[in-house]
């Protein structure tokens, strides 16, 4: 469709169906103008009367499953109503030109998609990774432009990155590929470009969960070929809203404390010839206990007790949804939450304890939700976001106080998107 025929389209209401859908009811009419201005942009960059499509993937949030994903374990992931939206068109040029808001344009030449030492950790090592791989797959990749604009909050635990990559691989897949690789296909790639090209060894339930959308249960025991599954629950019925506080933590320096986690659960399950805990037999990890207070000290304990039962709550909380007991679904998450203070200790750094702003922001939140709703840290830890369920009925006065302590703006109200990446429809 032409960009002057798709913006009529989008002000006569005919897109107000799919928009209502992937926003969860939200007020279409914002939707319709962030629409209209991102064509507009893309005419501004690319030029004007180019048939063009839609897309849109979402930011997601960690529902649980705290630190389970590095030991082969289960968790569940969700979609959220925060999404990057891109505008695309084939060029002739052979060339990638993908132009982000308030960012330069990445340019890949489709001649040469191999891995780029220089773009490590960027946007354009991610684009050349997603396709490489779809080239791998024998799939002909040709040039394409596209305008993207995200309301994905960067540092919130929401993984804009993923979202990024979800788009574009559903850009290639729509536009070079007649749709043929599913969003379980395409979270995979957008993985392996994360991996391989940008250079974060990150797990997949990023990926999953803004792919698929939706809650999205995962069992990560194949690594080549994890399990996932959506659930079906609708969560604009619960009557509650997904929040995200933002403390205000600085993850910079805390790369020693996010890999101490994986280093001492590992030594675990080394004690008994395994490489991840979950192939770690319980009786013989409870009868050793004393033994491994030598070998790898209390904490690496703790932490491989929460791992034992936080793969046990994925399960029950897949299974609450299951059944429509968002009741039971909280009394997990908040067991999860305190898990992660007990066992895991992720929720502040021991280097430093005065600065403890996500213990504080639960201790809050328990004490405004007083026996209702849910809360737990959010992501992996030790500063930055946490996550709350907040009954519908108390989220003003929620959001009021918590952003009298940690500042305006610092609670996001969102909801849980049914779908994953998405490209627009009549």
């Amino acid at each position: 469709m032409l960009t002057n025929d798709y913006k009529a389209k989008l002000l006569n209401g005919d897109f107000n169906k799919s928009l209502s859908y992937i926003y969860c009811g939200k007020d279409t009419d914002v939707y319709v103008a962030r629409y209209v201005r991102a064509i507009e942009s893309f005419e501004k960059q690319f030029g004007e009367g180019k048939d063009i499509e839609i897309f849109s993937a979402p930011g997601r949030s960690e529902i649980i499953g705290n630190h389970t994903d590095h030991q082969r374990g289960k968790c569940m992931g969700a979609s959220v109503n925060l999404d990057v939206v891109g505008v695309a068109a084939k060029n002739d040029d052979r060339i990638i030109r993908i132009k982000s808001e308030g960012y330069k344009m990445d340019v890949i030449d489709l001649k040469d998609l191999h891995f780029k030492p220089e773009e490590v950790n960027t946007s354009a090592a991610l684009i050349r990774g997603i396709a490489s791989s779809f080239e791998d797959m024998g799939y002909t990749i040709d040039g394409f432009d596209v305008y993207t604009t995200s309301n994905v909050l960067k540092g919130s635990g929401l993984s804009s990155s993923a979202a990024f990559e979800v788009l574009v691989g559903n850009v290639i897949n729509d536009l070079f590929c007649d749709g043929k690789e599913d969003a379980s296909s395409i979270a995979k790639i957008g993985q392996y470009a994360e991996n391989k090209f940008f250079g974060k060894p990150c797990g997949m339930l990023d990926q999953m969960s803004s792919s698929v959308g939706g809650f999205v249960y995962l069992d990560f025991y194949d690594l080549k070929n994890p399990k996932f599954e959506k659930i079906d629950f609708d969560f604009a019925k619960a009557n509650h809203s997904l929040c995200i506080i933002d403390t205000g933590g600085n993850h910079a320096d805390l790369t020693p404390e996010y890999a101490a986690v994986t280093k001492e659960m590992n030594k675990i399950a080394g004690y008994f010839g395994k490489e991840v805990l979950i192939d770690v037999d319980r009786n013989d990890f409870y009868s050793n206990i004393s033994k491994l207070r030598t070998i790898a000290g209390d904490r690496a304990i703790l932490r491989s007790i929460h791992f034992l039962n936080e793969v046990d709550r994925v399960d029950e909380c897949a299974e609450n949804l299951k059944n429509n007991d968002f009741k039971g679904f909280k009394k997990k998450l908040i067991e999860s939450g305190h898990s992660s203070f007990m066992y895991l200790q992720n929720v502040y750094p021991a280097s430093l304890p005065k600065e403890q702003g996500t213990s504080l922001a639960l201790a809050v939140c328990d004490q405004i939700l007083d026996g209702e709703g849910a809360f737990r840290i959010h992501g992996g830890g030790f500063a930055g976001t946490i996550q709350a369920f907040v009954p519908n009925k108390k989220l003003n006065d929620f959001k009021a106080k918590i952003e009298r302590i940690f500042g305006v703006n610092s609670c996001y109200v969102l909801a849980v998107r049914p779908v994953g990446g998405y490209k627009l429809a009549e």
